[in-house]
């Protein structure tokens, strides 16, 4: 289970305006690969919609099926907005809602229906 916990607005590559809901699994262990010490994080992932803003707006604090899961990408650069830091990156966290995969595994293009 999520929890949608904001959203944002955000232009495609030809400049159009979408929403994204912002939303946070549940806390996760994990141990620092510098330090080796154990602590505690939340993932979150950003969900991309159809829903105007007041619609996000009213959707936040609510629960959505699935989880975040680390997703591993190319390399990129991304700068610590609290610290101005700039670190490379090879993962993502996504959204994920296991129906949705299973119902994807199965659907049929109209190719094949033909």
């Amino acid at each position: 289970m999520v929890k949608v916990i904001d959203f944002e607005a955000r232009k495609n590559d030809l400049g159009e305006s979408f929403n994204v809901l912002i939303v946070q699994g549940g806390v996760m262990p994990v141990i620092s690969k510098e330090t080796g010490k154990f602590y505690v994080t939340i993932k979150k992932a950003s969900v991309p919609c159809t829903l105007d803003s007041q619609t996000c707006e009213e959707l936040i604090g609510s629960n959505l099926e699935g989880t975040v899961v680390k997703v591993e990408t190319e390399p990129y650069s991304y700068a610590i907005e609290e610290t101005g830091e700039t670190i490379q990156l090879d993962y993502r966290y996504e959204y994920v809602n296991e129906g949705m995969l299973v119902e994807r595994e199965h659907m049929v293009s109209a190719s094949e229906v033909r």
